[in-house]
């Protein structure tokens, strides 16, 4: 989650203090790595080269990086084909849950179409399960 290491007054630094205290384990792969770098350069950040690669430091130190075999469950499509490795990458690493701002994944959890493989939510649907105990 862009948010998480590109932000640092970010709301949801609850959320990265889980990943930072071991509690909670981002996963990473090569082609999920290539995708951070790239949103990094969105006009609409305005990050300079200093500040993304910063970022991207930060997230590819902290994320385990994912070598493994692609899983064999079949997955929905995303809408938005670049998103689909964030899907195959929750499977793969038996995920309980991906956590995302994007609608295009968030549509992908309805239906029960990932049922029995894990959950896509938000960063405030992640944030309340935080403050409530859960």
């Amino acid at each position: 989650m862009l948010s998480l290491w590109a932000f640092t007054d970010s709301r949801f630094a609850p959320l990265r203090a889980e990943v930072d205290a071991g509690r909670w384990i981002a996963f990473t792969s090569e082609e999920c790595l290539a995708e951070f770098r790239r949103v990094l350069d969105y006009p609409q950040f305005k990050f300079d080269a200093r500040r993304q690669q910063a970022a991207y430091e930060a997230y590819a130190k902290d994320a385990h990086l994912w070598l493994g075999a692609p899983g064999k469950e079949l997955l929905p499509r995303c809408k938005d084909r670049d998103d689909q490795k964030f899907l195959e990458l929750a499977r793969d690493v038996h995920a309980s849950c991906l956590v995302t701002s994007d609608k295009l994944l968030l549509r992908c959890n309805r239906r029960d179409r990932l049922a029995g493989l894990f959950q896509i939510i938000t960063p405030d649907t992640a944030l309340r399960g935080l403050t409530s105990g859960a």
